[in-house]
């Protein structure tokens, strides 16, 4: 009995030195270590996600679906006579949805850098929902269609920002098995915005004529108006970072989550849990000139294709089945709640398993099968309405998981805080630029064709990424292969931990996540 117990603290010890080997190289102390290990293992870590999930995930949610409703209602407005009442035609409607993107492209890498600017991250995103919420109300009032594109100009500058900050704040809370689903449940609102933006324009474009604004006009007004509430609310609610959040995270669960920003970063952050790096050119040339970033960025592209390309238009595609305007807004809502269901399921078992590439290659595969049925049925949309409906829904259900594990892929292939912020940035600036693509993918031309160029778009693209993601996921096991050829003695009596440390994600000891 006495031997037994000799032997397990033979065993423990050896545990404890292995553990604390294992975090020195990050300057951490033998008792941060250990305490590190032992709440990361312990139901208080379980209730201390619970707490983080309950209070800034829905917050960011909440921010996104206003995001996602202010850019997509446009897609409403029109069924409801917008077109007509500002005189609008040809390709205007489609130039009128494209020329958001151009801000919101450009602006994408360099909002993140000025985010990082701010001790409170919910001052900098508070201005930018205020500021989109205001311009979205200001829309309802224009009266032709170049006070329109001034408006979308300045959308596109309010919301460049967001999507890219809130990811890049998600990252700052949760160790990187934990990401994809806390961004699936954020992202949600995306797909979720699909349908609650229908059942809102349902029932506001029935005030139409009220204030002598028509019913597409109330729309815009109305949505803008709870945006700018949300802001300030933002303002004044949304949690920052766990160093500011001692009112209800304990000194623990702090200590525990500055612990894990250390680990994130390679031991690069300072007392506080700030990473210490300036902006460098040098890491912004890095990225340009990396291949695998533009595959990466592929797989968001052809979801935004897919994403706006329909939110744009599925209510006129839900119409042009033969229904009333009323009719084809209520059409739009299953397809997108099936999509932000579908992001859900995928996501909890991407992060459980802890690989990526599967769960992009799954989702566009549906995708794929989704515009397999609708380019050849849809120019007989009205005679073939049960099968299109489904394909609609199969392409909903496979966009809407592709953006949530493309970004929690990414983000774990940066080995410092202030690449990763300017990685997740461009890549989705890269991504969005999809969107310019989805604004003119279904023309008003084609509609009585059955959209014949923008389901082929589609099809083409989903399949190339396919494709494409199989390769990056080959290039990314090929390199770790050639750093595993050679041993961590090897490495380091050829460079010293400064070196290595500014080599970052190039540095042999790095392993991308797969």
């Amino acid at each position: 009995m006495a031997s037994t117990t000799v032997l397990e603290k033979d065993l423990e010890k050896v545990d404890m030195i292995e553990i604390t080997n294992k975090y020195a190289k990050l300057g951490m102390s033998d008792d941060d270590a250990l305490f590190y290990e032992e709440f990361g293992n312990s139901p208080d870590h379980k209730r201390m996600l619970r707490k983080i999930d309950f209070r800034l995930v829905p917050f960011l949610f909440c921010l996104y679906l206003a995001a996602h409703i202010d850019r997509a209602n446009i897609g409403n407005a029109k069924i409801e006579g917008m077109t007509e009442d500002l005189n609008m035609t040809g390709v205007q409607y489609n130039i009128a949805l494209s020329i958001f993107f151009i801000p919101y492209i450009l602006l994408e890498v360099p909002s993140n850098v000025i985010l990082k600017k701010f001790k409170r991250p919910s001052t900098y995103l508070a201005i930018l929902v205020v500021s989109w919420g205001l311009i979205m109300t200001f829309t309802g009032l224009v009266k032709n269609f170049a006070g329109l594109m001034v408006c979308r100009v300045l959308l596109g500058v309010a919301e460049a920002g967001f999507f890219p900050g809130a990811v890049y704040l998600i990252t700052r809370w949760y160790a990187n098995k934990e990401l994809q689903l806390r961004i699936a449940f954020f992202y949600c609102a995306s797909a979720l915005s699909g349908a609650v933006s229908g059942l809102l324009a349902f029932a506001i474009a029935k005030m139409d004529g009220l204030g002598n604004l028509p019913g597409w006009a109330w729309i815009f007004v109305l949505e803008g108006a709870v945006t700018v509430l949300i802001g300030f609310v933002t303002y004044f609610y949304m949690p920052d970072s766990p160093e500011l959040s001692g009112k209800w995270l304990s000194q623990e669960e702090i200590k525990y989550l500055l612990l894990q920003r250390t680990v994130k970063e390679g031991g690069k952050v300072n007392a506080h849990g700030e990473v210490a790096e300036k902006f460098k050119w040098g890491l912004l040339r890095e990225l340009v000139t990396d291949y695998k970033i533009y595959l990466q960025a592929f797989i968001l592209f052809t979801a935004s294709v897919c994403a706006y390309g329909l939110k744009f238009t599925m209510p006129s595609i839900t119409k042009s089945m033969g229904y009333t305007s009323s009719q084809a807004q209520l059409l739009t809502i299953p397809p997108y709640v099936a999509g932000a269901a579908s992001a859900l399921i995928m996501s909890y078992f991407s992060d459980k398993s802890g690989w990526r590439m599967p769960f992009v290659v799954g989702p566009m595969s549906i995708i794929l099968v989704g515009f397999c049925i609708l380019l050849p049925l849809a120019p007989h949309i009205k005679a073939q309405i049960p099968a299109c409906y489904v394909g609609v829904v199969l392409i909903c259900v496979g966009q809407y998981p592709t953006n949530p594990a493309g970004s929690a892929w990414i983000s774990g292939q940066f080995a410092n805080d202030l690449k990763r912020g300017m990685g997740l940035a461009l890549n989705i600036a890269l991504g969005n630029c999809g969107g310019i693509l989805g604004s003119y993918m279904f023309l008003d031309s084609e509609k009585n064709k059955g959209y014949p160029l923008g389901f082929g778009i589609g099809l083409g693209l989903a399949a190339m990424t396919v494709c494409s993601t199989l390769f990056l996921e080959y290039s990314y096991w090929r390199i770790n292969k050639q750093r595993d050829a050679v041993s961590e003695e090897s490495v380091r009596s050829q460079y010293t931990d400064e070196q290595l440390a500014a080599m970052g994600d190039r540095s042999p000891l790095f392993r991308h996540k797969l």
